[in-house]
């Protein structure tokens, strides 16, 4: 029977479990005393300490430096890092039959695919090792209102005030979103009979020397995948770290098999974790991002405002949803889109609410596109204890993560250095061999460019997954 976790925000069940990763380490500091846990303000005073030694290096991500147990978080990297916080918008992409629709389904996953920076804080996961890999399950209600009836209430809404002559205030503008449906697991008033489908999950660290990691999401009930690697590069610029993708993370490719594999690329805009001089850590974005279809000719600009003058964060996004020419992808800010070619516009809050609004006018009608307050990380579903391998992230960390969990840091510390010391050990056996790594479940560490494809045993994997078979044969040759 599988586990299940709760997201990003507590350790889950199968996080303690024993672990063949463990050394003379762990059962010797096994009854530890646990140690008093430091307060944030000497943790971000620590945390400073190490990061005025990367001024000015260009990427911090790609150096070696290891973080005392102290300020990690007790969680997995291939954990944490997904996409899918709140799947049940990822299920409905590709419901509508009409392609501007099907892109508003797109943009509704976009804005909640991070729920875990919406409401959480920002935290620092343990770095994977090479080889190691992650797969989990969600069951989801597949009963999202679709586009199109939130654009019908709208009009229908509009159309109303109209007749009556009057200016609509305000409040009649954006009384349509009253009715639409919460995303929130809760029972949706949609037009559409509700059921239950599953969505898979694979990743594995598939190169160290850059850090960079592969994952495919698989939906077969909805005939949708999703693939890409992740990678991130950091600089400290002395008050604050900027986040941006490294070269190999060209984002999130959406594929609708169902229909005739019209594909989505999702690219991620810059962020910034600020707030290290003050106390108060906080993610904040303020670039530009893309979302493309080339086989629909159409393409969203979203763009995060800066910060203000004085430093109060706004989370404001505005963006526009225009026709393109393929040939031709020259439009790269909002102002370049001309009015003809403009389909909507987008704003909002990106931690509350996002409005879309139909046509080039920028006073047209706001329709509420999702509303993210009463939105949770959705949970996911674990394999046994029993039936993870060896390099599977849960039971390679679960050693460190018991002990962080116990209060017991200088054995988490201890423990976290010796898992990292192995890696290095065997990637000079490797060397040493002329052998070069190959990961298991994907064909190669950072190729196809941008989209991962599956192995032999990567397929398996998610077959497994979508039928609750949860044995793996072990890997032939461990990373770490």
């Amino acid at each position: 029977m599988a586990s299940t976790s709760s997201g990003s925000y507590e350790p889950s069940p199968a996080s303690t479990a024993p672990s063949s990763t463990t050394s003379d380490i762990s059962t010797k500091d096994a009854h530890a005393a646990s140690e008093k846990p430091p307060d944030d303000t000497s943790k971000l005073r620590m945390f400073l300490g190490i990061l005025r030694k990367f001024i000015g290096v260009a990427d911090i991500a790609s150096v070696r430096f290891s973080l005392p147990a102290q300020l990690l978080e007790p969680t997995p990297n291939l954990e944490y890092w997904n996409y899918l916080d709140q799947p049940n918008t990822f299920v409905a992409i590709g419901d509508s039959d009409d392609a501007f629709d099907r892109m508003l389904e797109v943009l509704r996953f976009w804005f909640t695919k991070d729920l875990k920076y919406v409401k959480g804080k920002p935290c620092k996961p343990y770095n994977s090792t090479l080889g190691e890999f992650f797969r989990c399950n969600w069951e989801v209600e597949d009963a999202a209102p679709s586009i199109t009836s939130i654009r019908s209430q709208s009009q229908t809404s509009s159309a109303a005030s109209s007749i009556k002559g009057k200016k609509t205030p305000l409040a009649s503008r954006n009384a349509s979103s009253a009715t639409i449906p919460r995303l929130d697991g809760a029972a949706f008033s949609s037009e559409k009979p509700s059921k239950k489908v599953k969505v898979s999950y694979l990743t594995e660290q598939t190169s160290h020397h850059p850090p960079v990691s592969a994952f495919f999401v698989d939906c077969p009930d909805k005939g949708l995948t999703a693939r890409g690697f992740d990678q991130l590069s950091a600089k400290f610029t002395g008050t604050s770290i900027k986040v941006t993708p490294g070269e190999h993370n060209l984002g999130i490719f959406i594929t609708l098999a169902k229909r005739d594999n019209e594909q989505y690329q999702l690219t991620h805009p810059a962020a910034h974790l600020g707030g290290l001089l003050r106390g108060s850590l906080s993610v904040t974005v303020g670039d530009q991002c893309y979302i493309t279809c080339t086989k629909t000719k159409i393409k969203t600009i979203l763009h995060y405002l800066e910060e203000g003058w004085l430093g109060k964060t706004q989370n404001k996004v505005e963006g526009v949803i225009f026709k393109y020419d393929p040939e031709k992808d020259d439009k790269t800010r909002i102002r370049d889109v001309p009015d003809k070619d403009v389909l909507a516009r987008v704003s909002g809050n990106w931690k509350e609410k996002l409005y879309f609004s139909l046509g080039p006018k920028p006073d047209a009608p706001q329709i509420l596109l999702i509303d993210l307050t009463p939105l949770t990380v959705a949970p996911k579903l674990l394999p046994p204890t029993t039936n993870q391998l060896p390099n599977e992230s849960l039971r390679f960390w679960s050693g460190v993560t018991e002990a962080i969990s116990n209060r017991q840091f200088s054995r988490a510390t201890a423990l976290k250095q010796e898992l990292e010391e192995r890696q290095r050990s065997k990637a000079k056996e490797r060397e040493d061999a002329g052998r070069e790594w190959q990961p298991r479940f994907f064909v190669g560490a950072v190729t196809p460019l941008g989209k991962p494809e599956l192995t032999d045993d990567g397929r398996e994997v998610l077959r497994g997954l979508q039928e609750e078979r949860w044995e793996l044969r072990e890997n032939e040759e461990l990373g770490a």
